[in-house]
């Protein structure tokens, strides 16, 4: 009799374990895109086009997995699948090459209809902004301008997408400043000399002698997301023009756009 309850016992307690706790070795549901999503993807999303085969399910995962812990909240609009997925699309692109990337510093992102000022209205003057990670009370959150988005994936070959550039502006701030020089993303050796190509291609734009975005000259943190939108947007030309910058993004985001 104690030989068998020496082995119920610890049975009913495991027995017990599950039903309260739930099974362990159950599945977890896995997120996917719907039809309407993946549709809008296969058409507005250049980046996605250009994969192979196996690399379009793997970015759709991703951007699944996105879609499933970041809320895409309309402001004044009502979200559509296009929406969502250009919004994931823009998170998704530059962690691409990364193996398992999730944006702890982001729970949701807000979209407006248009430009909206530093006040985060979108109706009056000085409407300038299209787009910006939020600080203080808005940490964790993201405003982008629907147009500013649409316009991002509206040519394929320009050096400006303003989603990608926000979404590039988390990356740095992954490693809590938010600098230009994303520590979490970068090898060690890469710092020193990517800070001194930072200012050595500002002092080319403020001579009206480089094709990079003026707005890179702001600081070293705009100066990256600048350069990335220009890695992600045109690489070959970015490549052609900018060798030495084009190596360097491209060892740090693991991708190498311009072979494609």
């Amino acid at each position: 009799m104690n030989t068998i309850l020496f082995f119920l016992i610890p049975l009913f307690i495991i027995v017990v374990y599950f039903i309260i706790r739930g099974n362990p070795f159950k599945s977890k549901s896995i997120p996917t895109l719907s039809a309407a999503e993946t549709d809008q993807l296969s058409q507005h999303v250049h980046f996605y086009q250009q994969l192979s085969p196996v690399d379009k399910g793997k970015f759709e995962d991703k951007i699944a997995v996105f879609l499933s812990y970041v809320r895409i909240e309309g402001i004044d609009l009502e979200i559509n699948p296009l929406d969502r997925v250009l919004v994931a699309s823009s998170a998704i692109i530059p962690v691409f090459g990364f193996e398992d990337w999730k944006y702890k510093n982001l729970s949701s992102v807000l979209l407006y209809p248009d430009t909206f000022n530093k006040d985060f209205q979108f109706e009056g003057a000085e409407r300038n902004i299209l787009g910006m990670v939020g600080e203080g009370y808005m940490n964790g959150q993201m405003i982008l301008s629907r147009s500013a988005l649409l316009h991002g994936f509206s040519n394929a070959v320009d050096k400006e997408n303003t989603a990608i550039h926000e979404f590039v502006h988390l990356l740095d701030k992954s490693d809590g400043a938010t600098d230009g020089v994303p520590d979490n993303l970068m090898k060690h050796e890469y710092a020193v000399p990517w800070i001194k190509m930072i200012h050595q291609e500002m002092q080319q734009i403020e001579k009206g002698k480089s094709d990079i975005n003026p707005y890179a000259i702001t600081n070293e943190a705009e100066f990256f997301a600048v350069v990335s939108e220009y890695f992600f947007e045109n690489p070959k030309q970015l490549k052609d023009k900018h060798p030495e910058l084009y190596q360097i993004l491209s060892d740090t985001f693991l991708q190498d756009l311009a072979s494609k």
